[in-house]
């Protein structure tokens, strides 16, 4: 096959490209190479024979020819993290929306068009995800997103009605959108804008909702996403970890082989037209497990503190119901957290050391009262 990937040089889009090229299907990448993600002389380790268009998604539209006649395209190319989300705006929207928008009208110009785009979306258009009352265990409920004011006082974790708290359970992919952050938005906005132009367009759409994504490959110097490299990154270099809110927040950690599993079993699938699938571990686990178990497998020894800090925006819970991803392309997660910790404290270990800038991330979100 041949296959484009939008944001091809990022942590995902360069592990599936191997994968891909592996598999023995012509690949294309597409990235503009952002200094967050990259540094300021990136550097990637790009397959043999793979083509690499140094070019931002949205200017795609001048270049339809790089997506004529593909098979399949990976739309991977975003702006991700909640919280710069809320402040950076117009560029959050300009990349995700527009830029999804951009590559499909660079698709109608196509004289032979695509036959799937494959978006990477993500667990944060479900909001606080699905939770259960202890009166009605049957019955899902989806909880507002908490606000800066409940947090302030401690409430972590989100309440019915009547005050009472609720359990959080395995979120399916009917649960309506309820995006908490500008970056959520974006990527319920990317899902509607690839389905509502599909048909007329002629291809097949297919999304992926990305719960935690980790592993080797990961950016070690983005303070703003991954926080198992920050984790690592600050670890290594004997300082402590600092843990949100009360430290019970959880989420659903994947690895990246897992995740391109996933990608690469939807090419050949007989999916049907705007299938939506979850690709998680389906199991939660607490940030301050996360910390000890990444701990434990770097072999490192610091302190972790429990701040009370939080992030407007930030969810509670949410772990992905996997029973669709299952019926549709066999789903599996192959990779125990344990075991990918492992692997990823192995390659990390023996990448350069960054300096942290965790806490000038955490003082510019403050200024902007994004967190406490």
């Amino acid at each position: 096959m041949r296959i484009v990937i939008t944001g091809g040089m990022g942590f995902i889009g360069i592990t599936l490209a191997r994968r891909l090229v592996a598999d023995g299907h012509d690949v294309a990448l597409l990235d503009n190479l952002t200094v967050q993600i990259h540094g300021e002389l990136p550097w990637v380790d790009v397959p043999e024979g793979v083509t690499i268009h140094r070019m931002d998604v949205r200017q795609l539209t001048d270049h339809p020819e790089i997506l004529e006649g593909v098979d399949a395209v990976f739309h991977l190319a975003a702006e991700t993290g909640t919280a710069q989300s809320m402040y950076r705006i117009a560029e959050y929207v300009s990349v995700n929306e527009l830029g999804t928008a951009t590559l499909l009208q660079a698709i109608a110009k196509c004289t032979v068009k695509p036959r799937q785009v494959i978006l990477a979306s993500s667990r944060s258009v479900y909001g606080e995800g699905a939770y259960v009352s202890e009166s009605n265990p049957e019955h899902i409920l989806q909880p507002a997103p908490r606000t800066k004011e409940q947090m302030l006082k401690g409430i972590w974790e989100p309440t019915d009605n009547r005050g009472a708290n609720l359990k959080a359970v395995a979120t399916p992919e009917s649960l309506a959108f309820a995006p908490g952050s500008v970056y959520a938005a974006t990527k319920a906005s990317q899902e509607l804008l690839l389905n509502s132009a599909a048909l007329a367009l002629g291809f097949r759409s297919t999304i992926f909702r990305f719960q935690n994504v980790y592993g080797e490959g990961q950016s070690l110097q983005n303070p703003y996403t991954g926080i198992i490299s920050i984790f690592f990154n600050r670890a290594r270099q004997g300082r402590d970890i600092p843990i949100y809110e009360d430290g019970l927040e959880s989420r659903d950690f994947i690895h990246i082989s897992d995740i391109v599993d996933g990608l690469v079993a939807s090419l050949e699938a007989d999916l049907p037209p705007g299938a939506v699938m979850n690709l998680g571990a389906g199991e939660p686990t607490s940030v301050k497990d996360l910390a000890s178990a990444l701990l434990n497998a770097a072999g490192l020894d610091v302190a972790t503190r429990v701040t009370g800090q939080f992030r407007v925006g930030d969810i509670r819970h949410c772990y992905a119901d996997l029973a669709r991803a299952r019926a549709l392309i066999g789903f599996q997660p192959k990779i125990s957290l344990a075991a990918g910790l492992k692997r990823f404290c192995d390659w990390a270990a023996g990448q350069p050391i960054h300096v942290d800038k965790l806490d000038s991330a955490t003082e510019e979100l403050r200024k902007k009262g994004l967190t406490n």
